[in-house]
């Protein structure tokens, strides 16, 4: 347990960000998945809309700090693959 007034702080602002951070990356969690289900169930102009939206959010969570920059990009570019071999 935290005893000095600086430890109990760093408590709270963690408390904070790991809220803060839980948000966004379920936020983003959830853009990824419309893709994943405009792909599944073959509906092309959906899919592309929701991957256009996608994107930036990807992106917002890399200079947030919640994702690696790598990691954002390997996402774009296997969702843009399976977009792309939509019929």
């Amino acid at each position: 347990m935290a005893h000095s007034l600086q430890a109990k702080k760093r408590i709270r602002q963690t408390k904070t960000r790991t809220a803060v951070n839980r948000a966004r990356v379920s936020r983003i969690r959830t853009f990824l998945r419309r893709v994943e289900e405009a792909v599944a169930n073959g509906d092309k102009e959906l899919a592309q809309a929701a991957l256009r939206a996608a994107q930036p959010e990807l992106m917002r969570g890399v200079t947030k700090g919640v994702l690696h920059k790598n990691t954002a990009a390997r996402d774009i570019s296997r969702l843009t693959k399976r977009v792309n071999a939509l019929a």
